[in-house]
């Protein structure tokens, strides 16, 4: 895969021509100021910061050159202009021309906004360029009624069908004519969503539209659907939500049950090369130029594990999936049912791996799906299912990987994996030398 979803778009470089509209008398309300640590995306006078850009693939746009793309978002929000104006505290949209977008592209986020419309109109709002989070006429006149509009709007319409939030928890529009009022917040692609102070969407997946396969977009702009009705929009503020909130939200949220197997004081419980690892700061650390497994004394059949880590410049290591714990010198990646990397993807010296041995990977068996690390130094949530011969991996809230590893049969360089089909084992890492970190190491067996 040659696309890489981190950097979808230098698009403040390369919009040439911003929309622009007259300042017009301010409403009486103190309206368009963000709430403390927002940053407020509409200034309540004009569209500096926005452009034109339709229902489009990113990924095309990003493989233009430059000048080619200049040149498309110009005509862009040239169409976008006959459209789009601010009239009072509003930014009012007349039904038609391409989506109002922001020049920024934006990664994990707290996104505060309100809008109003009128019958028979829907719109939406777009994520990281994907669509969406729903705006509906929900009433039974509305002309989406059949298709989904009486449940609501705020859910992620363009999911799947039966995927979980693509329908709302609730109804939770007011009537026409009075301000509606969302609250999204999005890490990775989990998203949660309220509208009117009412929980609609609850730490769902947001799918990927323009290719399923791969998770949601690591970054992208937020656009305004226009679909066929007057619609306005105010009070748009934006908080970019820093890593250590990020892991907090992503594990606090989801599946209940999950139990610590580290006391973040000892390495009590663990077996394996104890002495290759080390208790810093509240994290169990691999020694330099150390290595071998750790692993926790329980055995497990099918399980969840969540875990922080922490990679330093080249750091390498793995997570051991079902390792025998026999054999001190037997290695998780063949031993065990398989090893999962744990690997800094940005370091020169890793730049021709076999995509089998990147990280998330099944090492040498499944590849996943690159660009969703943090920043080396940063700290890294990562949880781990393993159901039977199915394996998933969320990093950072992405799915990276969701395969069924009984179904492979063609191995990095031809190497077989005898533990492949291990049906029962132990949790732990698999040191390769570097300090790689890690701490809040959660694990919940899983019954049929």
């Amino acid at each position: 895969m040659k696309f890489r979803p981190t950097a979808l778009l230098p698009l403040a470089a390369c919009v040439a021509t911003l929309l622009t509209a007259p300042c017009p008398a301010r409403a009486a309300e103190d309206l368009n100021v963000p709430p403390k640590g927002f940053t407020a995306l509409f200034n309540g006078k004009d569209l500096n910061g926005w452009h034109g850009m339709p229902h489009f693939d990113p990924r095309t746009l990003a493989a233009m050159s430059e000048e080619e793309r200049t040149k498309q978002i110009a005509a862009w929000t040239e169409d976008a202009k006959k459209h789009w104006s601010v009239q009072g505290d509003d930014i009012v949209n007349d039904g038609h021309g391409a989506y109002l977008t922001t020049d920024k592209d934006y990664g994990d986020f707290e996104l505060l906004i309100d809008y109003k419309t009128v019958p028979k109109a829907d719109s939406g709002i777009y994520l990281r360029g994907t669509p969406q989070v729903q705006i509906w006429d929900s009433t039974p006149e509305g002309p989406s009624s059949t298709i989904g509009g009486l449940k609501g709007s705020g859910g992620l319409f363009n999911n799947s069908n039966d995927a979980p939030g693509r329908d709302p928890l609730v109804v939770a529009d007011k009537p026409f004519g009075e301000w509606n009022h969302f609250r999204i917040i999005l890490v990775g692609a989990r998203i949660t969503v309220y509208l009117n102070d009412k929980l609609v969407v609850d730490h769902a997946q947001m799918e990927n539209f323009w290719d399923r396969a791969l998770p949601l977009f690591a970054r992208g702009p937020i656009q305004l659907q226009t679909h066929g009705g007057e619609i306005r929009w105010r009070n748009i503020f934006l908080r970019e939500i820093p890593a250590a909130e990020a892991n907090k939200i992503l594990s606090e949220h989801g599946d209940k049950g999950f139990t610590a197997i580290f006391d973040g004081k000892t390495l009590e419980g663990w077996a394996g090369t104890v002495n290759s690892y080390e208790v810093v700061d509240g994290a169990i650390r691999c020694r330099p130029h150390k290595g071998g497994v750790l692993f926790h004394k329980d055995e497990l059949s099918d399980f969840a594990a969540r875990v922080q880590f922490r990679l330093p410049p080249g750091g390498n290591n793995g997570l051991a999936i079902r390792y025998p714990g026999t054999n001190e010198n037997d290695n998780a990646a063949y031993a065990g049912m398989c090893e999962l990397q744990v690997l800094d993807d940005s370091a020169d010296m890793y730049a021709k791996l076999d995509p089998r041995q990147y990280h998330g990977s099944v090492y040498g068996i499944v590849p996943a799906t690159r660009g969703y690390l943090r920043p080396v130094g940063e700290w890294n949530f990562q949880e781990v299912t393993v159901k039977g011969p199915k394996i998933k991996v969320e990093l950072n809230g992405n799915v990276i990987v969701d395969a069924d590893v009984s179904k492979v049969t063609e191995y990095m360089a031809n190497s077989a994996h005898p533990g492949k089909d291990r049906t029962s084992g132990h949790f732990g890492f698999a040191g390769h030398n570097e300090p790689v970190e890690f701490r809040e190491i959660d694990i919940k067996p899983l019954k049929d």
